[in-house]
């Protein structure tokens, strides 16, 4: 059986972005699709289509991957 800690998954969904991944707030759906700009200590730098740029703290707020 393995055990992962709450932090350890939440570091490894935060490697997962890199610049120009595309990507959505799911809790604010009417910002549309962003596109991911720079990634540091835990903020993500989003520029979605409705609301321009955003920084999304990761630890509270998590972006979901579109995939092609």
């Amino acid at each position: 059986m393995i055990f992962i800690s709450i932090l350890t998954i939440s570091k490894l969904m935060i490697l997962d972005f890199e610049p120009g991944d595309k990507v959505i707030n799911p809790n604010k759906k009417n910002w549309g699709t962003g596109q991911v700009q720079s990634m540091i200590n835990g903020k993500v730098t989003v520029n979605f289509e409705n609301v321009g740029k955003k920084v999304i703290n990761s630890k509270i707020i998590q972006l979901e991957k579109l995939y092609k």
